[in-house]
């Protein structure tokens, strides 16, 4: 007895959704990455305008002075949905977890001299203070940016900021044998001391900016360009050779974190840029409005944290950041 078993393709009657089709085109298989993003947010039929802001839609075009045909042009290079979002930084705990049991375990901070742990106390843990700062400019992105696209990007950065404070606060614990004198002495210098008053002073002018895409700048872009490469690179590489290796450690998750958020923020003001010159013109602007500020409000800082060098690690830092986005199409 033989058994034949015929098999039959059953063509689907459509590929994908009607929003993502008309961004991708009729016929074409889309990803999950393009079917949790492409025009999920609402364009038409709105009941009324916020009573907050009359003039504007809950969702409007016009927040910002950049100008773009379609929005959705941006596509996040990491494919990042919620997801992929919450998969990846799953991964990434688990392993930054694994780091500070190791370092508690063996009690690794214990070895480090007296005088690195303090550096760590006066210009490490205040920056719990600036990721607040991002995590609600992040959060003001989210609020009033235009297209998924770049908005689901801005509230997974608006939780990776919350996150990236926890950490930098757990290390503050960690140095003082879980005590809460270094974020006691941390808020206190932030608020007071002169060292971090241009600092502070930028990032609470940056809460204001009427615009949500000169804040993308000021805060994604800028200060996070500045600030990552600096301190946590540079200060940290400097506390490793003078024998507190263990913090490169623990400040693991934000090196990994901002080499793969420049993916986006490149890919974003490309794509951006490449739309009009007005768009290049009005990005430049902006870039060169904040770098210089930032770059002087970072300057104390980056003299009393290094040695001797601090006003040369601040510039070339800048330089390097203003060279990559001129790669991206601004003019710098």
């Amino acid at each position: 007895m033989s058994l034949e078993i015929s098999s039959k393709v059953i063509e689907p009657i459509r590929q994908t959704y009607d929003q993502v089709a008309r961004h991708i085109g009729e016929g074409k298989p889309a990803s999950r990455y393009q079917e949790a993003t492409i025009g999920l947010q609402p364009t038409t039929n709105f009941h009324y305008r916020p009573l907050w802001d009359p003039e504007h839609e809950v969702y409007d075009e016009s927040r910002t002075a950049i100008v773009m045909k379609n929005w959705y042009d941006f596509k996040d290079p990491r494919q990042f949905y919620y997801g992929t979002y919450t998969i990846a930084r799953a991964k990434q705990q688990e392993v930054a977890e694994s780091n500070y049991a190791f370092v508690e375990k063996r009690d690794l901070l214990e070895s480090i001299s007296h005088e690195v742990r303090q550096k760590v106390r006066d210009y490490l843990v205040p920056l719990r203070h600036v990721e607040w700062g991002a995590n609600m400019n992040n959060c003001a992105i989210t609020d009033f940016g235009y297209g998924t696209a770049i908005t689901q990007v801005t509230m997974f950065n608006t939780i990776d900021r919350l996150g990236l404070a926890q950490y930098i606060s757990r290390i503050g614990l960690m140095v003082d044998g879980n005590e809460t004198t270094s974020l006691e002495s941390a808020k206190e210098a932030w608020l007071n001391n002169e060292l971090w008053q241009g600092l502070r002073h930028a990032v609470e002018d940056t809460f204001v900016l009427d615009d949500w895409f000169e804040i993308m700048v000021a805060q994604n872009i800028v200060m996070d360009g500045l600030i990552y490469p600096l301190m946590f690179e540079r200060f940290i590489d400097e506390l490793s050779h003078e024998g507190g290796a263990t913090f490169a450690m623990l400040t693991e998750f934000m090196t990994d974190w901002y080499a793969e958020t420049i993916r986006w923020t490149n890919a974003l003001i490309k794509v951006t840029a490449s739309e009009s010159d007005a768009n290049i013109k009005l990005l430049s602007e902006w870039t060169i409005k904040w770098s210089d500020r930032l770059t002087e409000a970072l300057m104390p800082i980056g003299k009393a944290a290094f040695a001797g060098d601090g006003d040369v690690a601040v510039n070339e830092v800048k330089q390097q950041l203003l060279e990559r986005l001129s790669k991206q199409g601004l003019d710098l």
